[in-house]
């Protein structure tokens, strides 16, 4: 991994960009990271305790159910009594101003008697006691029987069947025994309703004393378990009794974290354990991936990767139950190992599950079994070519982690045979590795988002229908075939040397693409007219060299990802049209030539297979030049080519050693004598 740890030097912008970027990611981490503890244990009434003995390790109180103390209300609610106060004066002025108005409007249309009549009923309706509408909806719970009227310092008590509101009082005196008597229309002539106004006022100070008082005498305890004690054994079935224990102790868990002390110290674990994560996972690119650190589109999606998962994972928490385990974690080692390599891939999963663990029950087992089923994604998915290859890894994977499940459940002794197994998290298992699917349909948004390649998008430009190879087919034959004998060295170099074959051998076939515009200018395309005769040196250089930008017009206008784009660039770096610089030379002697007119613009490679492209495009082309093909003078030839290129400084920001060069030129003669060797002559038919 040395190689590819390039100690690039950092601006002052670079160290401000990374830390903030550190920064961020801690933050989002911390603030949706769940503040309440995660329940360790998952019970039910009437089921068995499958854990370890429980003991207490705090005194806490046995709380009441719900049911139990809503019953206990329900039942001490009967004798509460609400409080009103009586005001005398109410009656009075309702009685006088009645005399008034008989007097005044009735006199003459209403007989003298009813006059008494209406008034005692009125003030025997005061006397019970009027209550406002708004006020009346008080005691209008079938549970309150009475309640209590307070007149100066003293209260009686007066049933709810003797209180009434201004419109049942109404209705109350237009109700007569006497109908012959008192008739009910002259009763309605009376607009009685102008006299009926409420004299009982609810007192809410007085009536919420006495609801707290009788509140008061409600327990919400059974009882109280002492440090040290035996809550449950394994084994045991969870009775009514035992559940109430269990649910009273994670109640006072969930209490004691309320506290400002609690909170701090909570908060306080959570963002120094996230710092710790974070800080390792960028010090691991500092330390072993120094060019990943430096890419802007590499940390971008490394960095959506882990926070992903873990935010999932807390909301689901917090907010479902959803079992954790149905989750894919496994996308994220199979997305960085495709776009990456496997070691990144390893620590991405296991940073991402490290960060999830706070916010599961059972972590130990939970990260065992996401650290096994990663692993297993990572070796079984070397290279993302075909759907088939997925499918494979994914099914791996299910076996891996069913198995764990399985193995540890036996392990920890919480199953004692197979059918005992807890087949829901079996069944979150299976979810989990259906919706690792999903990997093979973001490849493509991925690619587009964050700027990467995959395998299958190589393949498919591998293509040689694709419309550009197939024009190139057509107008530069020669070229064409060049690329292809290309392809064919660069991707065997490249797996010699454990490069990215498949790029290197995509990059190979469109590393030429600009010779379309000028084919015949390139003498693998020329039919014996050379067009160089007719030029200078100098137009006939800027021609060739033309080749770069014009294949890099062509890689916009079609486009090509920027991967591609860079082996058209690279592979002649900033070398010299040497035929034609050596020939201006020699024409002008005394004349001294400015080598820049003849360079390539570069830049020079960066990668391995940009460095392989580069050695394998000058030793093809250079090789259809030998006059006499033989293992020595092909040696020759790669030796030459390789070795001048390493002199000239072309491979200095490529990550390849000098091994790596030996090995690649050892590939290139071999396989340069396979495709030149001599054939036997076949012998003629003697008549």
């Amino acid at each position: 991994m040395s190689r590819y740890n390039h100690k690039n030097k950092w601006t002052r912008r670079d160290y401000i960009s990374r830390c903030l970027s550190i920064t961020i990611v801690i933050a989002i981490l911390v603030l949706f990271m769940p503040r309440e503890s995660v329940r360790t244990f998952h019970y039910h009434e009437g089921g068995i305790w499958d854990y370890a003995t429980l003991i207490a390790k705090d005194s806490f109180p046995i709380f009441k159910s719900e049911e139990r103390l809503e019953q206990e209300r329900d039942s001490i609610i009967r004798y509460y009594e609400p409080y009103f106060q009586y005001n005398k004066n109410t009656a009075d002025s309702a009685i006088m101003a009645w005399h008034d108005t008989f007097q005044k409007e009735l006199k003459n249309t209403v007989p003298n008697y009813y006059e008494s009549y209406i008034t005692s009923r009125l003030m025997e309706l005061y006397d019970h006691g009027i209550i406002a509408g708004t006020e009346y909806e008080i005691i209008n719970d079938p549970r309150i029987s009475s309640i209590r009227i307070i007149t100066g310092n003293r209260s009686t008590i007066r049933s709810i069947s003797d209180i009434n509101s201004p419109k049942t009082a109404y209705e109350t005196l237009l109700s007569t025994a006497d109908t012959t008597l008192y008739k009910r229309s002259l009763l309605i002539q009376c607009k009685l309703n102008r006299f009926l106004s409420a004299n009982l006022r609810y007192d809410p100070t007085k009536s919420m004393q006495q609801m707290k008082d009788m509140e008061s005498l409600i327990t919400p305890y059974l009882g109280q378990v002492v440090v040290g004690q035996k809550i449950i054994d394994r084994g045991e079935i969870i009775d009514a009794n035992t559940f109430r224990i269990l649910e009273s102790m994670h109640h006072h868990l969930d209490e004691r974290e309320k506290s400002s002390t609690e909170i701090i110290l909570n908060l306080s674990g959570q963002l120094i354990y996230t710092c710790i994560i974070v800080i390792l996972f960028f010090m691991y690119f500092q330390q072993f991936r120094n060019d990943y650190l430096g890419s802007s589109r590499v940390m971008l999606l490394t960095s959506t990767l882990f926070l992903v998962f873990p935010l999932i994972t807390y909301a689901i928490v917090v907010h479902s139950d959803i079992s954790p385990y149905m989750l894919p974690y496994c996308i994220t080692p199979i997305f960085i190992r495709i776009f990456m390599d496997s070691r990144t891939a390893f620590i991405a999963h296991l940073m991402t599950l490290l960060m999830c663990v706070p916010a599961v029950s059972q972590p130990a087992e939970f990260l065992t079994i996401q650290i096994l089923a990663g692993l297993t994604a990572i070796i079984s998915l070397q290279q993302l070519t075909e759907r088939s290859e997925l499918f494979r890894a994914i099914l791996i994977v299910l076996t891996v982690s069913v198995l764990s499940y399985i193995c540890i459940q036996l392990i920890n002794r919480r199953v004692l045979f197979i059918e005992d197994v807890n087949y829901t998290d079996l069944i979150s298992i299976a979810v989990s590795c259906l919706l690792m699917m999903v990997a093979y349909l973001l490849l493509i948004p991925i690619e587009r988002i964050f700027g990467f390649t995959s395998n299958v998008t190589l393949i498919e430009l591998s293509n040689a229908n694709n419309p550009i190879l197939r024009r190139m087919s057509e107008l530069a034959p020669g070229t064409f075939q060049h690329s292809m004998q290309v392809a064919n060295l660069a991707a065997a170099v490249a797996e010699r040397l454990g490069a990215k074959n498949q790029l290197v051998r995509t990059g190979a076939l469109y590393h030429d693409i600009g010779k379309i515009r000028h084919a015949a200018f390139y003498t693998e395309n020329q039919r014996g007219i050379n067009p160089h005769d007719r030029l200078t040196d100098v137009q006939s250089a800027q021609i060739i060299i033309s080749h770069v930008r014009e294949g890099l017009a062509l890689a916009e206008k079609h486009k090509l990802p920027q991967v591609i784009k860079d082996f058209i660039t690279t592979h002649h770096g900033n070398s010299i049209t040497r035929y034609f610089y050596i020939q201006a030379q020699n024409k002008c002697p005394d004349i001294e030539i400015d080598p820049s007119i003849f360079t390539y613009p570069g830049p020079e490679p960066t990668t391995m297979e940009q460095a392989i492209l580069m050695m394998c495009d000058a030793v093809e082309a250079a090789s259809r030049s030998l006059k006499d093909i033989t293992e020595e003078s092909i040696s020759e030839l790669v030796n030459k080519i390789v070795d001048g290129q390493l002199s000239e400084g072309h491979f200095k920001n490529a990550p390849i050693t000098f091994q790596d060069i030996e090995n690649a030129k050892q590939v290139l003669k071999s396989k340069l004598q396979t495709i030149y060797h001599t054939r036997i002559q076949y012998p003629e038919l003697k008549k």
